[in-house]
């Protein structure tokens, strides 16, 4: 009966009334300060990046309130310069924060070093599979006097003889010498 009494009394609804004005300022105080801090509905747009050369990029990075990382460097595009970005994320157009970390992908310096296969004595149609799998193209193929017909002879880069693994950038033309099946 006294606890009831209590909660009914005017000292304590007096201080309940205290309580809940002190809960809903301090909760008006946090959300204006955490908008302020967060910078809230204000954004950025990302520019489109693609082909901008890495020289450039920290001048307009820096310009942009953007910060970046390179993340892969490894696939190659001829259509686009050497250490020139191909593509980013976020992506162009998209609303981002101030500083926000944007990371993109680089075109190296050219195409990737590729070992050449042993082709030597195995048949055209194998050799022309195994050269395009690997990512090479095929070249020019001329024909020598061989009693195997059609048989890899020797393999070329460019007018000149090389051997299985040596190393040629990815999409070179392999030559071929095959055996045109005379004596």
């Amino acid at each position: 009966m006294n606890f009831l009494r209590f909660l009914f009394s005017t000292s304590f609804l007096k201080q309940l009334s205290y309580l809940i004005f002190a809960v809903l300022v301090l909760f008006g105080v946090v959300s204006f300060v955490l908008k302020v801090y967060t910078q809230h509905q204000e954004y950025l747009e990302v520019p489109d990046l693609k082909g901008i050369d890495l020289a450039a990029l920290p001048s307009l990075m820096q310009q942009q309130q953007l910060r970046f990382e390179i993340i892969d460097s490894t696939r190659f595009v001829p259509e686009l310069p050497p250490l020139s970005v191909i593509d980013h994320l976020p992506t162009a157009g998209s609303e981002v924060k101030k500083n926000r970390k944007i990371y993109l992908t680089m075109n190296p310096s050219g195409y990737r070093t590729i070992t050449v296969p042993n082709l030597i004595q195995i048949t055209r149609r194998n050799a022309e599979s195994m050269i395009k799998a690997v990512g090479f193209e095929l070249g020019q193929i001329e024909y020598q006097d061989n009693i195997g017909k059609d048989m890899v002879l020797e393999i070329g880069h460019q007018g000149k003889k090389i051997s299985p693994g040596a190393l040629l950038p990815k999409t070179s033309k392999i030559d071929l010498v095959l055996g045109n099946g005379k004596r």
